[in-house]
């Protein structure tokens, strides 16, 4: 009986990792500008700044003045995170930021639901109120959740070629 190619009940083939290692830095590529897209899509249509602001004081969270500099801030963080996921430089801490953004954006919108808001989210430059019923947020924390797996992606492993980080010497 051949047994060269038999493994230990429950354990992987060799294989399986060394096909992860191939395929891993193209995965994490493609989670890297498809994250890419959506914060530098999610900024740009939020300009003019008042838009954002809107969206902001929508939620009912913070004080006019601090709604406006989060809605003043927010396009450029998300402008400068895409930047960062493009050149792939920082990969590692920018997809945690990434990270970071996505939960606090699900735990708005969880907020805005549990409060009984009837706000769209404003993740795309269309927020502050909408008439009874046309809210969507089961659509929109499933959303923002696949975002966060890309930018999971991205955090735990961050090696992807046309990286400036290799550059550096880093995840090579």
């Amino acid at each position: 009986m051949d047994t060269t190619h038999q493994t230990a009940p429950g354990s992987r083939p060799a294989a399986a990792p060394r096909r992860w290692a191939a395929i891993q830095p193209w995965v994490t590529l493609l989670a890297r500008l498809a994250l890419a897209g959506v914060l530098a899509y999610a900024a740009a249509s939020k300009l003019p700044p008042a838009l954002s602001v809107q969206s902001v004081e929508a939620y009912q969270l913070f004080s006019a003045d601090v709604s406006r500099a989060i809605g003043f801030a927010l396009p450029l963080l998300e402008f400068a995170l895409a930047l960062l996921l493009v050149v792939g430089l920082a990969t590692r801490y920018v997809g945690g930021a990434s990270g970071l953004l996505m939960i606090v954006f699900i735990a708005g919108i969880a907020s805005a639901w549990a409060r009984g808001l009837n706000i769209d989210c404003g993740c795309f430059g269309t927020g502050g109120p909408v008439a009874e019923g046309e809210t969507q947020y089961g659509l929109d924390i499933a959303r923002d959740l696949g975002f966060l797996a890309l930018a999971a992606v991205v955090t735990i492993w961050p090696r992807s070629p046309l990286a400036l980080d290799r550059l550096f010497g880093l995840y090579r």
